[in-house]
Parts: C-alpha cells; sequence; structure tokens
C-alpha cells in the first residue's frame, strides 16, 4: 500500500503542478448516522486526515490562493473546508485536524447558530427515528420502511423545497412537524461563542449567508442582505476580517450568477468558493474557486480520487 500510495503522490507531483484542490465537508460525526451514510466518522476522517499530512500539502486557504496567484503553489496543494457550521466541526474534526497539523476553514450560515436546526436537517429528522413505522406527512400518511427507503423519501422533500423562497420553504417544514406531531431535535449548530472558540483554534471562519438560500433566485437587495450581514455578524462574533465566502448549494449557473459573484466580490471577500468539482489554477478566478469531496471509504481509493481530480479536472 505504501509503494502504491507514494507513487500517486509522486504522480500528482509530477503531473498537477500549480493545481489546488478544496476539499468539501460538512459534518464530523461520532458514530455511523444511516441517515447520513457520506458523512465521516471521527475514526474515518481522522485517516483521510493523516493521508493528506502524509502525502499532499494541506494550506490555508489565505495562503493556497496567495500562492496561486503568486506562480508559487506546491504540489499535491490542498485545502479542507467545511460548510454550514456545525458543533462537531468544533467538538471532533478541529481536535483531529489539530492532531495533524491540519489548516481549515468553516463557512457559517449565521441565522442557525442561535438554537434552530437548518431547513434540510430538520427534514432528515422526520425519518431518523427507527422506532417510527408510518409518518403523517401533511394529507397522507406514509410507510417508513428501510434506511434506504427513508433516505429516498427525505431527499424527494428537499428536491422539492431547495429552491423555494426561504419563507415558503420555512412554512412547508414546519407544516410538516405539525402534522407529524414530531419534536424538534437538539441544536446541531455552533453558537457565536462557539465560533469564536473554533477561529481562536485557529481555523479560518468563512461567510455562507444568513439563511442559506439559493442565492441567484433572490432580488439583488436581499442577496446583498444575505451576503454583507453574514459577514458582519461574524466578524462581530469572532473579532477578525472575514475574507472567504461559500455559495449555499453553489453550482455556477444554476445557484449563482455572475451579478451574485459581484454582489460578493463588492462586499469585500478575498476568496469564494462553488460546489463544481475539479481543482483551481492562477487563471481560475478567486471568486469561482472549485471543491469536490472524494466520499471513498478506503484510504487507497481516496488517494486515488484525489490524484485523478488533480490530473484529469
Amino acid at each position: 500500500m505504501n509503494v502504491f500510495a507514494s507513487a500517486l503522490s509522486l504522480t500528482g507531483q509530477v503531473l498537477a503542478r500549480g493545481k489546488l484542490s478544496i476539499l468539501i465537508y460538512h459534518q464530523v460525526l461520532a458514530a455511523h448516522d444511516p441517515m447520513r451514510p457520506w458523512e465521516p466518522t471521527a475514526d474515518v476522517f481522522d485517516w483521510q486526515m493523516a493521508l493528506l499530512k502524509r502525502y499532499f500539502k494541506p494550506l490555508t486557504l489565505t495562503e493556497a490562493t496567495q500562492r496561486l496567484n503568486e506562480g508559487k503553489l506546491p504540489a499535491n496543494a490542498v485545502c479542507v473546508t467545511f460548510d454550514d457550521g456545525y458543533a462537531n466541526n468544533l467538538t471532533i474534526a478541529q481536535p483531529i485536524l489539530e492532531k495533524y497539523g491540519i489548516p481549515a476553514t468553516v463557512y457559517v450560515a449565521t441565522a442557525f447558530s442561535h438554537g434552530e436546526n437548518m431547513w434540510n436537517d430538520r427534514v432528515i429528522h422526520l425519518f431518523s427515528d427507527p422506532r417510527r413505522k408510518t409518518l403523517q406527512l401533511e394529507d397522507q400518511v406514509v410507510e417508513l420502511g428501510e434506511w434506504e427507503e427513508r433516505r429516498s423519501m427525505a431527499e424527494r422533500l428537499l428536491i422539492a423545497m431547495k429552491y423555494l423562497p426561504v419563507k415558503d420553504r420555512l412554512e412547508r417544514v414546519g407544516a410538516l412537524y405539525k402534522s407529524a406531531n414530531i419534536e424538534e431535535q437538539a441544536s446541531l449548530m455552533m453558537t457565536p461563542d462557539q465560533v469564536r472558540t473554533l477561529s481562536e483554534a485557529g481555523v479560518e471562519i468563512g461567510a455562507h449567508t444568513v439563511n442559506h438560500p439559493i442565492l441567484r433566485v433572490l432580488p439583488e437587495s436581499e442577496q446583498r442582505h444575505e451576503i454583507q450581514h453574514s459577514k458582519a455578524e461574524l466578524e462581530s462574533w469572532i473579532g477578525k476580517q472575514v475574507q472567504h465566502f461559500a455559495y449555499p448549494n453553489g453550482v455556477t449557473g444554476k445557484d449563482l450568477d455572475t451579478d451574485t459573484v459581484r454582489y460578493v466580490q463588492e462586499s469585500g471577500f478575498s476568496t469564494a468558493v462553488v460546489t463544481d468539482k475539479g481543482t483551481s489554477s492562477g487563471q481560475t478566478s478567486p471568486f469561482l474557486l472549485k471543491r469536490f469531496t472524494p466520499w471513498d471509504r478506503s484510504a487507497f481509493r481516496f488517494q486515488l480520487r484525489m490524484i485523478h481530480n488533480k490530473v484529469f479536472a
């Protein structure tokens, strides 16, 4: 394994010079969650970070983009980022990052730092109790089967609501909870004090809007508010300038357009990241930096996909 891993690392050094990989994470879980099988557990995240430390060059986003602009990006450069602002970024991920000396950027959607969970997590929670065999969804009762079926039902609801206006989306989620007579789960998100603690631990804090809307569908005034107010809130919490931004959902042309990019740039950010797969080079706009996540659960396949993304993206 070490021979293959070293060969893969060398391949990246030779064939992927000047290319920056930025990884997307959301949560790092204490234990496997059958409703979120894509989220790494602490054990998985630990070996992933060990692999990055051994075979890649982890950098802060600030340093990586500076070196990219200067044409001095080291071989196999990688940045680690997290979206949304989950509490386990601090309690589970940060100790592992610190263990391996790996920097990270966490993008926080500020509306959810005061006790209310994100709308998508609220939808997923409706299906998460294995003891519940049926669920009242507004005007119909549905049978809850195995985990795969539950995930599929939740995903259909998420897709149906993702592009609704924020107010309408939240009203519909509230109606689902009312019809199902289910209590909300405890908060999953960091408080302002926890965001400050994470910042003081050396993690870069970025903005991810206030309410996590799809920016492209909003009028200009609402886009600017979501972008600028999240930046101002975070700066008041951590006492530092917030330089980095992540577009919610983040697919270019679908979730953001050229106007959105301009609003972010005019709001005083230095960089912004999308969720389009691939790598970024010196020719990439700093406000359209690409990201991806190798979801593989073996070290060899994880590293292979990392190198494949660098070389062929």
